[in-house]
């Protein structure tokens, strides 16, 4: 990974669209942060992750809107694909796989997220997510480096 991917990496972790416009796309730019604000004020996100952080999980899923919520995920994922995909102009075969598979796995971390239980503690609309996110990330890499592999070795 180049400086300039790991440093739109980080740029859209912080906020979507930062890149986009640092990338000189501000029309891109403005959008994915306008969207990003709606998304966030709509579904109490910011909320939830004051009360999640508090330990207050009960508190953040009674917060959470998520039938917004659950546009979050598609949209930072998209945002930091599309992020990376422009940082310097060269890219890997398949590189959206695992960035499409983190938003799946995240988006159905944020649908189970009011009712999942890990050792009978609830995780709710922030941390159980998160905890997905590895697993979407790690799936996205398997299935692309199998598409991978298979191509080469059909030639």
């Amino acid at each position: 990974m180049t400086k300039e991917k790991l440093e739109s990496i980080f740029w859209s972790i912080a906020l979507p669209g930062f890149p986009q416009i640092l990338n000189g796309k501000l029309t891109k730019g403005i959008l994915f942060i306008g969207l990003e604000l709606l998304i966030n004020i709509q579904s109490n996100f910011n909320t939830a992750i004051m009360l999640s952080f508090q330990g207050e999980t009960e508190k953040a899923i009674e917060q959470t809107n998520y039938q917004w919520l659950m546009f979050y995920p598609c949209l930072y994922f998209f945002a930091m694909w599309d992020a990376y995909k422009d940082a310097d102009g060269k890219n890997s075969p398949l590189m959206f796989l695992p960035f499409v598979f983190s938003a799946y796995f995240v988006t159905v971390g944020v649908i189970y997220s009011s009712t999942f239980k890990i050792n009978n503690v609830l995780l709710g609309p922030i941390w159980f997510p998160i905890l997905c996110l590895p697993i979407g990330l790690l799936i996205g890499i398997v299935i692309k480096k199998i598409i991978l592999y298979k191509i080469k070795n059909s030639n």
